[in-house]
């Protein structure tokens, strides 16, 4: 079971929030285990970051990106919702002020066999990012509240429904741009034969200019 949470920013759209009912529900866990073909690379596209209370048990938190963002391009006020729920599913940082939530893209953690439940390693530590919620702010957590949804993740579906709006996506792309290649192809004509045209009036000027010369001479 995963929560699914939305958190929105004034500049942005709408973003999609994971948690983990519990250590045994984290998505770090389900990603790291239940991998399929192709599923790997799904959840990397997807752009997912995980959130952590730094040196204290809490909640795994994932925000998914939108496509082309950075972990840099975080919303303050997205950031700050995501810091809020680890926090406040934190059993010590819960009860405590000025707490460090730790962040990273998913691709950055590190799972294997032998660690415990809902432990995770860092595959380069320079890529983790640090905020501080300074106290909890319960109109932040009410607002969460208030988009809770309770789902069990289906990773092949979410990939080919993905997978489904690329190609929507491609497919309009190319529209598109045969659209407006038809269009400058159109207008390269309308072009052409304007100056087919102009060039044909100078040359009946000039004609008639010398047929005027001509005229003038016999008389």
């Amino acid at each position: 079971m995963v929560f699914y949470f939305t958190s929105s920013s004034v500049n942005s759209s709408a973003y999609t929030i994971y948690m983990g009912k519990d250590k045994y529900e984290n998505l770090a866990n389900h990603l790291t285990f239940v991998m399929k073909p192709g599923i790997m690379l799904y959840i990397l596209f997807m752009n997912i970051q995980w959130f952590h209370v730094d040196k204290l048990s809490s909640a795994h938190v994932y925000l998914r990106l939108h496509k082309g963002e950075k972990i840099e391009d975080i919303p303050k006020e997205v950031l700050m919702d995501c810091a809020h729920l680890v926090k406040a599913n934190s059993i010590q940082g819960c009860k405590m002020n000025n707490v460090n939530v730790v962040y990273t893209p998913w691709a950055n953690l590190k799972k294997t066999a032998d660690m415990d439940v809902g432990q995770i390693g860092f595959h380069r530590q320079k890529d983790v990012k640090i905020v501080t919620v300074e106290k909890k702010v319960n109109e932040i957590l009410n607002r969460l509240e208030k988009t809770k949804m309770e789902r069990f993740p289906d990773l092949a579906a979410e990939k080919e429904c993905r997978d489904r709006e690329e190609r929507n996506e491609k497919k309009a792309q190319i529209q598109e741009m045969k659209r407006r290649e038809k269009e400058e192809m159109k207008k390269k004509r309308e072009m052409d034969e304007l100056r087919s045209y102009s060039s044909l009036m100078k040359v009946e000027n000039m004609s008639s200019n010398q047929d005027g010369n001509d005229s003038d001479e016999f008389m």
